[in-house]
């Protein structure tokens, strides 16, 4: 058996199914101490609307100091119709900003991959979706969401103009290539790197610093540019021609929410938001299902954890690097749909119609 050093997990369950979900990640976490003498340290905090009506807050000064000492961050989900009428400062979604920000995670996974037991699920041909297995990597924090100058004012003619600044800089683009080509390299080895060259010079600048740290560094890695709009045409004409697509904040957030419906469920699909590397190879992150917190099925045990316990998949992989722990955990999710257990929002006919806690607890069954 492996024995590695104590790692500190950050649980933070948050609004809606969140806890119900987390829950069975945190059970799986328990199970890999056990049998597998991995020594994880776990602790568990209110974020989100739970922590504002306990705290005032959607996220603690202690809660935040506690995520920057933690090694892993799982994230269950953030906010629903009770608090909508709070103040911007006091939202729950104003947490998952904060962490964001202030962990400087500027670098997001979005995995697309279509189970082969779901096949059927997707808007798309079979032949076309089978097998897909891409990785977006959104740049989080830059691009045009921060950039400044922004803002509404008044101009002539009774008119207000809206102001938004899409703007790059070398580091800002190297750090998030720098990714794509490292996760490449533990899969299909191919990286797309794609902007709006054409039109843009931030995308200009972006496909040049990209090819620059292509040659000096990942010579190895197969890399291709493409046009941000072509892509999305691509994503639904041939998917699997990709592996690994690189890309900013704006075109990430598109084309990884296309992306993630050529799978045909929300529920099954995670993500991570990375930071940089310390001088130790260390780093900072956060897992989360891509989900939100649906309100309306919380608390009814039928919510689907499979996104959550794929997402602690990723964080075995990725910040860990327990590739062998992320592989089983992978595996055990593969082979109770292959034994047809279903959660609510994936049931078909002749399956069988499986809880939160009981689709956990066969998920366990298979690792063991």
């Amino acid at each position: 058996m492996i024995k590695v050093k104590k790692r500190k997990i950050l649980l933070l369950p948050g609004d809606g199914i969140g806890p119900e979900v987390i829950a069975e990640v945190k059970k799986i976490i328990n199970w890999f101490n056990d049998k597998k003498s991995l020594d994880f340290e776990i602790d568990q905090e209110l974020v989100g609307g739970c922590s504002y009506d306990k705290h005032g807050t959607p996220i603690t000064d202690e809660v935040f100091y506690k995520a920057l000492e933690s090694e892993v961050i799982m994230l269950g989900a953030v906010g629903g119709p009770t608090w909508d009428n709070l103040e911007f400062s006091k939202k729950p979604e104003r947490a998952l900003l904060k962490l964001r920000k202030e962990l400087k995670l500027f670098a997001n996974l979005r995995p697309a991959i279509c189970f082969k037991q779901l096949v059927d699920a997707s808007t798309l041909k079979p032949e076309i979706v089978s097998g897909l297995d891409i990785m977006i990597v959104r740049e989080l924090t830059g691009g045009i969401y921060f950039g400044e100058p922004r803002g509404i004012k008044p101009i002539e003619n009774g008119e207000r103009k809206g102001i938004n600044t899409h703007t790059y800089t070398t580091s800002e683009i190297t750090r998030v290539a720098r990714i794509a080509f490292d996760l490449a390299r533990k899969r299909s080895n191919k990286v797309t790197s794609c902007e709006k060259s054409n039109v843009m010079e931030a995308g200009q600048l972006w496909k040049e610093e990209v090819q620059e740290l292509h040659e000096k560094e990942y010579k190895d890695v197969e890399l291709s540019h493409m046009l941000a709009d072509n892509c999305a045409m691509q994503l639904l004409r041939n998917p699997k021609q990709f592996d690994v697509i690189v890309t900013d904040n704006l075109f990430g957030d598109m084309l990884s929410d296309q992306a993630s419906m050529l799978t045909g469920s929300l529920g099954l699909l995670p993500s991570a938001s990375l930071g940089a590397k310390n001088k130790d190879g260390e780093m900072r992150a956060m897992y989360e299902p891509i989900h939100g917190s649906a309100p309306d099925i919380a608390g009814k045990g039928i919510a689907n954890p499979i996104a959550s316990i794929l997402s602690f998949a990723m964080a075995l992989r990725y910040s860990l690097d327990l590739d062998k722990e992320a592989d089983i955990l992978e595996k055990a999710v593969q082979d109770v749909l292959n034994d047809g257990l279903r959660t609510k929002d994936i049931m078909s006919e002749g399956m069988k119609d499986t809880s939160t806690s009981a689709m956990g607890d066969a998920i366990i069954s298979k690792l063991q």
